[in-house]
This record gives structure tokens, C-alpha cells and sequence, in this order.
């Protein structure tokens, strides 16, 4: 505001301000019921990052179609997830771009009586791709780090959803197809056992041939930065969104009989030779599984 220059101009300014009434010349508080309504009134993201509102619209739309019609999965065993406490996932993981887990998700969503969520936990790499980096978490990926499992595990009692095989797994051939690949040092079952949660195996079948990888070209994917560069039926050959292009496999996904950790003694996980024998166990059982499947399923199509 300019100042009066005059004696009268302050006069009439101040025979302004005292005829005005209280409070008038203060800052108004806006009525609630003239602001803009919220872009997201019913916006829910949790401490993970993971949004109710587009996982919901991703389940309703994109993963429904994939789940029921596209890849017809069928679930047996889901009594074996727990109805309430924290448990972990653990299934074999394959196919250039696995939709294996999605398809895992959707199966507790759909089919438990509880339908409970499920985190997945992913690789770092994600942060690399701006992307990924966003959807991800919104969709309950997590990064896999002892310490965020743990955390679910045992302080949230949240289902968590790991493929210890990790890269090796995605990166497999047609030719090495069900076959489960090392699950490294065992990480996973010591992460169960701090939380004193079960280990529940889950053997998939369909992800194989859903985006099967004929090679790797190592030259390629130095060349272009991703992770891998495997040619699929239908990538490089119909560009990027030749990588998103999926075969109408049927799935089949069983879960398998939990495996206790709360009764292996007062800290189980410092016995490494016992985290050994239970990841191998673990890992045992998916592969007996998987060639039971495969050895019953009259086609890769149909089922």
C-alpha cells in the first residue's frame, strides 16, 4: 500500500480504518466450500508408496483381462496362505518379461477367502527406468532388501511375494524352461525365520511359454542399457511394445504346504547349514511340482 504524501491524505485514511469494521481489512479465511475439490479426494498410498486407486484400476482393467480370459489361470491350494499374520511367497519365476507375479497377486486378491494384499519384492535395477520407478511401488513392489521383508513380515504381518531366482530366472531359454535355477544363498528363509513366519512354496506353470526367450544378446543389451536383451516371438520384431505382447498360455498355479520356521530353536538363521537345508527344500518341492504340472497338462494352450 502507498502512503498518504499529506497530513490530509493520513486524516482520510485513518477516518477509513476506523469506520471499517473489525477484522474486515484482515486476511479472509477461505470458505471450505469455495476451494477446488482434490484431483484425488480418495487418494490411500501407504508408507510403501503402494496406491489403492491405481492398483484397483490396473486389477479392474489390465490384469483382470490377462488373469481371467488371456492366460485363464487356475489355483489350486490357496487354503495354504494364511488368513491372517505375515507369510512368505516363494515361487519359481521365468519368461522375458514374467508376469508371473501380477498373475500370483491377483490369484489371493480373487480366490482367498480373505483377499489378502500381497507385496512383491523387485530388484533395484527399477530405479533406473523413471517409468518402472513410478508404477511399481504403487502396485505393492518393494525393494528386496532384508530389512523392508522383515518389516512386513513381522511389524505389518503382510504376505510377501519373492522369486529367489531371481534375474537367473528371467533370463532362462525355451530350452532350460521349469527348470528352477539356484536360489542363491538362502536369503529369503533367513528373512522368515527372524519374523518366525511360514514359508508357503507356489509353483507356477504358463509363465514359460507366456514370453519365451529363444536368446540373449549380450551385445545388444550393453548397447542399449537394459537389463537383458532376449528375443521373444514377438520382440525386437514388433519394437518396444513387442516386449508387452504375451502368448495365450494357460496358467496354473498351486500353492503348496507351508513350512514352519517358528519351531527351528531360539535363532535358526545363524545355523547356515540349516537356512541351506531349508531353501534347498523349499526349491526342491516347486521342482517336483513343476514336473508333475507339466508331465498332467495335455497342452500348453488349453491346459
Amino acid at each position: 500500500m502507498v502512503e498518504p504524501t499529506t497530513e490530509q491524505g493520513r486524516a482520510e485514511l485513518e477516518e477509513v480504518l476506523s469506520a471499517a469494521p473489525a477484522g474486515a481489512l484482515a486476511r479472509r479465511e477461505p470458505d471450505p466450500r469455495e476451494l477446488l475439490p482434490g484431483l484425488e479426494p480418495e487418494r490411500r498410498v501407504t508408507d510403501w508408496g503402494r496406491s489403492e486407486r491405481v492398483e484397483g484400476f490396473l486389477d479392474r482393467t489390465l490384469v483382470e483381462f490377462f488373469y481371467r480370459y488371456w492366460f485363464r489361470v487356475e489355483v489350486e491350494g490357496i487354503e495354504h496362505v494364511p488368513g491372517d499374520g505375515g507369510a512368505l511367497l516363494v515361487s519359481n519365476h521365468a519368461g522375458a518379461l514374467p508376469p508371473d507375479g501380477s498373475m500370483i497377486q491377483r490369484a489371493v486378491r480373487e480366490e482367498h477367502p480373505r483377499r489378502r494384499p500381497v507385496h512383491l519384492t523387485v530388484e533395484h535395477f527399477f530405479k533406473g527406468y523413471p517409468g518402472l520407478a513410478m508404477l511399481v511401488p504403487k502396485v505393492g513392489g518393494v525393494p528386496a532388501h532384508p530389512a523392508n521383508v522383515h518389516r512386513l513380515l513381522h511389524d505389518e504381518e503382510q504376505l510377501v511375494l519373492v522369486f529367489p531366482e531371481g534375474r537367473k530366472g528371467t533370463e532362462k531359454l525355451v530350452n532350460a524352461r521349469y527348470r528352477v535355477r539356484r536360489f542363491g544363498r538362502g536369503g529369503f528363509v533367513e528373512s522368515a525365520m527372524r519374523a518366525r513366519a511360514p514359508i508357503v512354496p507356489i509353483a507356477v506353470v504358463g509363465a514359460e511359454e507366456a514370453m519365451p526367450a529363444f536368446a540373449q544378446l549380450r551385445a545388444l543389451r550393453r548397447l542399449t542399457g537394459l537389463l537383458y536383451f532376449p528375443i521373444t516371438p514377438t520382440f525386437p520384431h514388433l519394437g518396444v511394445l513387442g516386449m508387452l505382447a504375451y502368448l495365450p498360455a494357460k496358467f496354473r498355479i498351486r500353492f503348496l504346504t507351508p513350512v514352519r520356521t517358528d519351531d527351528l530353536g531360539e535363532r535358526p538363521w545363524r545355523d547356515r547349514a540349516l537356512v541351506h537345508d531349508v531353501a534347498a527344500e523349499v526349491r526342491a518341492t516347486i521342482q517336483d511340482n513343476l514336473y508333475d504340472m507339466v508331465g498332467k497338462r495335455r497342452s500348453v494352450w488349453l491346459g
